[in-house]
């Protein structure tokens, strides 16, 4: 099934990926906010370790597959994180050091994350840093090489507070070191068809980089790679995002138990917030058109619908009709999505404009939502408004030069 983003030009993939890249990092400033609510901070952390160690590994093997950069060293690890929603470029601003293949390290001159969490006092701060990045960490490490360890030389809290880099750690691979043990619900993941989806392989012949191979960059140009390498690029992010939706809702559902509708509940929380704060960034940086237009064209590439692959849906003038499909078994976003249930619809149409609505018609797996301007303007939802409160909804990109990093 032919990508939905192949319809764009190579100068917007270029714009696109990074945003998508940023979109993928703030589905948890969407989500955890309904987690601490209903289950408080301690179980919070827990939800986020078990959701990106139920993620993380396989989308990074993903990537290095896709763009032929599979190896066993530090410059493979953090080529990886160059790719991963986890570590978006600009906003968390990792710089790399290659002493040699086993020895590396990174610190952060900006993390958005961390700006994001300060002012909610040092708890939180240590919650990220310390509880969940040292499990997460060391996982997303382990796609790579299993005897690989991530440490800090320093981290927050921050002592002085404006201290910088926000952070520093090493990245040490040693034959002596314990394999990384996979988390029980990386099982669970891999048998997911957003696991198993398989998408067009990268045109070598297209002009520009089909692939990833050779020195580590400092900074990825996106331009440099080739229509069809972005394109592929595009799809595998927005699977990062499934996966790790999907791994988020797997921990929220072992919290709530026999209360389904509670888990379902937060899980759409979730993504009326994303799927609005998506959808703006989308169609500010694509420069897309205003009204109904608009709206139907930021739908076709919100990661809420693609990779076309993985979620099947048609677009018309002022439609979108969805098909049941493999993330319909899977439980994916769109799941979360009916006549019934249209909040997520309404969250992305209304971020283009205030003035759209959707009507929805037809069953819980095979609908057709129509986009239609109501001529009134609506509030925004609170869902959206949570996200918002992360410095990454208005972040702006800015253009960097891609220089070769080597051994020191």
């Amino acid at each position: 099934m032919t990508s939905r983003f192949a319809g764009l030009s190579r100068d917007r993939l270029a714009v696109l990926v990074p945003e998508l890249l940023l979109i993928g990092q703030l589905i948890d400033r969407s989500g955890m906010a309904w987690c601490i609510s209903n289950f408080g901070r301690e179980e919070m952390l827990q939800i986020a370790i078990e959701e990106w160690m139920g993620a993380s590994p396989i989308y990074t093997k993903r990537m290095q597959r896709a763009l032929r950069f599979e190896g066993d060293d530090v410059p493979t690890i953090f080529k990886g994180m160059q790719l991963d929603i986890g570590a978006p470029p600009q906003f968390m601003d990792f710089r790399y050091t290659v002493h040699d293949r086993h020895h590396g390290e990174f610190h952060l001159d900006h993390c958005g994350a961390l700006l994001d969490v300060e002012p909610m006092g040092e708890d939180y701060v240590r919650g990220m840093c310390h509880d969940i990045e040292d499990p997460t960490f060391d996982a997303t490490a382990a796609a790579t090489n299993r005897k690989a360890q991530i440490r800090p030389i320093h981290r927050p809290p921050r002592v002085p507070a404006d201290r910088h880099p926000h952070c520093a750690w090493t990245v040490t691979i040693d034959e002596s070191y314990p394999e990384v043990e996979d988390h029980p619900v990386l099982e669970t993941m891999r048998r997911t068809r957003a696991a198993q989806t398989e998408l067009d392989p990268i045109d070598e012949s297209d002009e520009g980089r089909s692939d990833y191979s050779g020195p580590l960059l400092s900074d990825l140009d996106f331009g440099a790679f080739s229509h069809s390498a972005l394109v592929r690029i595009a799809d595998e992010v927005c699977l990062q995002m499934h996966l790790l939706n999907l791994s988020y809702a797997v921990a929220v559902s072992k919290r709530a138990g026999t209360n389904t509708a509670l888990a379902r509940e937060i899980c759409t929380k979730q993504l009326i917030g994303i799927a609005g704060v998506a959808a703006e960034r989308i169609h500010r940086a694509l420069r897309l058109p205003g009204g109904i237009e608009g709206a139907v064209e930021t739908l076709r590439l919100h990661p809420m619908f693609n990779p076309s692959a993985y979620t099947h849906a048609d677009f018309g003038p002022d439609t979108v009709s969805v098909q049941r499909s493999a993330a319909h078994e899977d439980g994916a976003w769109i799941s979360l999505v009916t006549p019934a249930e249209t909040r997520p619809l309404q969250a992305a149409v209304r971020a283009v404009d205030s003035r759209l609505d959707v009507e929805v018609a037809g069953g819980a797996e095979d609908w057709t939502a129509r986009v239609v301007d109501t001529g009134t303007e609506a509030e925004e939802f609170s869902e959206v408004a949570v996200v918002k409160i992360s410095g990454g909804a208005s972040f702006a990109f800015q253009p960097r030069k891609s220089l070769p990093l080597t051994v020191i």
